[in-house]
């Protein structure tokens, strides 16, 4: 089993706010100033939080990192050290990742979220959350039926459906279109869509690769890094069903967020509230859904569990020890979402053409990347495709519409 280790290649420079024009300034000087202010909006915190979060929300284009008070957050002692390199810097000056998980550290920082009193464990997104899954109701009702169905066909033929699996896959990936830190819930309904109108938009795909490979085995485990709450983790949990009930995988691991961050990011307890809010409904196909989903997670073939990591500014090679002996003991590692692929790529301006596998090289198990593009960040492009790319939609890497389904199997 090969040890994590550094990519096998120069690290490139990190992408900063200050780069003038960049959806990385964009984001550091209005999009986060407007998260910040819609969480006093959504949220009936006192004044003095309000008031501290609109001094973040101001203080955020032009202004300097503030301190981190001592919250009694478990990760508070590591997030000193993350920041002793950039004290006294400007938010648009440090790496854009840096700045991203630390400033949804220090909303819950602000909003007393790991301090004893009114407001301890309170999610500052969790309207938009609720929002999400409420808005998409109809199109969970058609993939739980859709799925029922593809479960019966893979028991009626015996043995797992290829196909099932490559069209679940899609759904994986578009599920991260709803994305709710860059989309409103309402501003349209982005859960409604037609996968095969999709098909085109996917710059790499290496779905069948994928199944190819589940195939093999009849005993795999499976680790979902997982992204977003609301829809997009109905499709993952969709996904996981079907690995599950089909026998592409005898077990799954959720890796999920310890706490709120990247506006909707799913920790253990979305993924309760989302069996929650499936089991009150009436649908007999979604009804079948949640008695699957609690017999998986009674029976521990399906593991939800967490770790600090996943909201620190570190890259994935820096991940701890203790993690990256679990991970290796998996089939593949699934990495969901465009912040976990910038972790992956650990945040830097990559030539978009370099060789993906050689950058995670490091990996100790066959890793797929599902991500829609989000940020200015890529890699495993076929220069042909930038170019067309470069014609047809010049804010392809960050406008959502485009995304990479990646396998990289290092033969381990």
């Amino acid at each position: 089993m090969n040890n994590f280790q550094l990519p096998n290649l120069p690290l490139p420079s990190p992408l900063v706010g200050s780069e003038i024009g960049s959806f990385t300034e964009f984001t550091v000087t209005q999009r986060m100033p407007n998260i910040a202010r819609r969480v006093i909006k959504e949220n009936k915190f006192t004044t003095e939080i309000n008031q501290n979060l609109e001094k973040l929300a101001a203080e955020l284009p032009n202004g300097y990192l503030q301190p981190l008070k001592n919250d009694t957050g478990a990760d508070f002692h590591d997030w000193e050290k993350y920041l002793e390199p950039y004290k006294n810097q400007r938010w648009v000056d440090v790496p854009w990742f840096f700045a991203e998980t630390y400033f949804y550290r220090l909303i819950l920082n602000i909003t007393n979220y790991f301090q004893h009193g009114e407001w301890q464990g309170v999610d500052p997104f969790l309207l938009q959350k609720e929002q999400g899954l409420e808005a998409a109701i109809d199109a969970i009702i058609s993939l739980c039926t859709q799925v029922q169905q593809w479960l019966n066909e893979s028991k009626k033929a015996g043995k797992p459906s290829k196909s099932s699996l490559i069209a679940l896959l899609y759904f994986a990936l578009w599920g991260n279109r709803v994305d709710l830190s860059l989309w409103s819930a309402f501003e349209d309904n982005r859960s409604n869509f037609d996968i095969q109108t999709q098909l085109n938009n996917i710059l790499v795909d290496d779905s069948f690769a994928v199944s190819k490979l589940l195939a093999k085995s009849e005993n795999n485990r499976i680790d979902f890094v997982v992204d977003n709450a609301g829809f997009e983790l109905i499709c993952d949990l969709c996904l996981v069903d079907f690995l599950l009930g089909s026998g592409f995988a005898n077990q799954v691991y959720l890796h999920l967020k310890p706490h709120p961050t990247f506006v909707s990011d799913a920790m253990i307890k979305d993924v309760y509230a989302t069996k929650d809010f499936l089991a009150a409904g009436s649908h007999p196909d979604v009804k079948s859904f949640v008695q699957r989903l609690s017999k998986n997670l009674d029976s521990g073939k399906l593991i939800l569990t967490e770790d600090y990591c996943w909201t620190s500014p570190l890259p994935f090679w820096q991940i701890p020890q203790s993690l990256k002996d679990e991970l290796a003991k998996s089939n593949l590692i699934v990495v969901k979402g465009d912040a976990n692929y910038r972790r992956l790529l650990g945040d830097v301006y990559w030539d978009y053409t370099t060789n993906f596998a050689d950058i995670v090289a490091y990996l100790p198990a066959p890793m797929l990347a599902l991500r829609t593009l989000k940020s200015e960040v890529a890699a495993g492009l076929k220069a042909e495709v930038l170019e067309e790319l470069a014609i047809l939609d010049p804010q392809w890497l960050t406008n959502g519409q485009w995304g990479v389904i990646q396998l990289v199997d290092l033969g381990i």
